[in-house]
């Protein structure tokens, strides 16, 4: 099985998952910081008055609001968890931060679980992240399902349907090691 400049797989997947950030207060945050930085050229560029007490340079203002108000923005809009389960493998990737799907072979996989998991304190929040179980790819919820490989190494897939990712991936493994 392959996949063309990291989109799709070939053959149609088993389980298939889209996850946005869309918590009302990530974007409220988000659009909070984008406010601020847009404000802040305004009153600073457009009107020359000075934002603040001790205003940034010009140059400084503006890269401010490109990176805050323009490119901050954009990246919350577009980040998506993208999880599937093919006939062959287990496949993720956190667009646009991995362009190309990760694989991950039925055959190196020892153990997946779907489980309820504390995101702040086990991870430290949502995104990609590093606990003591792994590593955590997640964007809303405490759902997931742990994944653990033969070499020892283990990552949180977070999904809002756990049961059925788990179960897909169950049969799956169980279909290529010739068990029915």
């Amino acid at each position: 099985m392959g996949s063309v400049n990291g989109g799709p797989p070939q053959d149609p997947p088993l389980f298939s998952e889209t996850q946005r950030f869309r918590q009302i207060w990530i974007l409220l945050l988000v659009g909070l910081i984008a406010l601020i930085s847009w404000y802040s050229f305004f009153q600073q560029i457009i009107l020359g008055m000075p934002f603040g007490n001790n205003p940034a340079s010009d140059t400084a203002v503006a890269i401010l609001l490109l990176i805050f108000g323009i490119l901050f923005p954009v990246l919350f809009l577009v980040l998506k968890l993208e999880t599937q389960v093919t006939r062959t493998a287990l496949r993720f990737r956190f667009f646009p931060l991995h362009l190309k799907w990760r694989e991950v072979p039925f055959g190196t996989i020892a153990e997946v679980k779907a489980v309820v998991y504390r995101p702040l304190r086990e991870y430290g929040g949502w995104g990609i992240r590093f606990g003591r179980k792994g590593i955590a790819y997640n964007v809303s919820g405490d759902r997931g399902v742990q994944v653990t490989l033969k070499s020892g190494i283990s990552f949180l897939l977070g999904t809002q349907r756990g049961e059925e990712m788990e179960q897909h991936l169950l049969s799956a493994i169980r279909r290529e090691s010739g068990h029915p």
